[in-house]
């Protein structure tokens, strides 16, 4: 994690780094992507969700992305992916951990270039997001257990660390949790999407607290809409992907509405607007990467 200063601006025009050919099975291509984790060298790495397949873009190499996980067509063996939804990469292993949503599984993937298939992390959970902290802990969404847990590696059943009181809007319930952004004192942020907010679950705690949105649907600076991926930086401000707003979000700690950083314009496919953004992810300088869904393509917003 680091600093972004509280009163950065971002350029208000993207520009495509992977993608923006249509949507396609090509390798410049994506067909909806979901969830993104950038590198320390800005290498992004992307969840292609109709193409179930997993896609890497070098910085710098814009045309044509690579194929590090999947692209064997949808199906369940270990060379395979259904509908992968969130990726990261696993420092310490130099792994991808994936999930896989439509196989319920969450797999680990050898970014060796000799790789043939994924191992299974966890088994028989409706996963949306991954998040892993400093101490190589790994949270996973359930999306039909509304549920979020903690796993130590190698571990298959998790501690409950968010909702798991069924479906519902209580400060301990959550409806569709999907995203999630774990931070240095384990707190874990949740996008709980059909609730149209973003929950914070402090470690240990029976309920969370609403950090963003949860005044209903609405494209008010007070509300969200389907809220995606999500971001902390240090200073605890979080960035949202307002999905069904097409906007970025900023709403720094304590605050009772956000700010647009990012298209506060209907979505289209102009440089300054999204279509149903997905995931979201900063590099090391700043930069905002989000995955622009519907448009198949990421873009990288510049910081000023």
């Amino acid at each position: 994690m680091f600093n972004i200063p509280p009163n950065a601006k971002w350029t208000q025009n993207g520009v495509i780094i992977a993608g923006g050919h249509g949507g396609g099975d090509a390798t410049n291509q994506l067909f909806w992507p979901y969830g993104l984790f950038v590198d320390d060298d800005q290498t992004v790495v992307i969840t292609d969700w109709l193409n179930n397949r997993v896609m890497q873009w070098k910085n710098g190499d814009t045309t044509n992305g690579q194929v590090v996980d999947g692209g064997k067509g949808a199906g369940n063996e270990l060379h395979q992916l259904s509908w992968p939804t969130d990726v990261l990469i696993d420092k310490e292993t130099d792994s991808l951990i994936i999930c896989d949503q439509g196989n319920r599984r969450v797999i680990r993937w050898s970014r060796r270039s000799d790789t043939t298939q994924g191992e299974i992390l966890i088994d028989h959970i409706s996963c949306y997001g991954v998040a892993m902290d400093e101490q190589r802990y790994l949270y996973a969404s359930d999306t039909r257990e509304d549920e979020v847990r903690r796993y130590q590696l190698g571990e298959k059943n998790g501690t409950l660390v968010a909702g798991g009181n069924g479906q519902g809007d209580g400060l301990n319930q959550l409806n569709m949790p999907r995203y999630l952004f774990v931070d240095r004192d384990h707190s874990v942020y949740v996008s709980d999407e059909c609730n149209h907010r973003v929950i914070k679950w402090v470690e240990g705690a029976t309920e969370g607290t609403v950090v963003a949105g949860g005044q209903g649907q609405g494209n008010a600076l007070t509300q969200l809409s389907y809220p995606n991926g999500i971001f902390v930086d240090t200073l605890g401000t979080l960035y949202v992907a307002d999905w069904g707003n097409h906007r970025v979000m900023r709403w720094t700690q304590g605050a009772k509405e956000g700010t647009v950083i990012v298209s506060g314009n209907d979505g289209g496919e102009g440089a300054n607007q999204l279509n149903r953004p997905c995931g979201l992810c900063f590099d090391r300088q700043g930069n905002l990467y989000v995955a622009d869904t519907k448009n198949n393509r990421v873009q990288r917003f510049s910081i000023e």
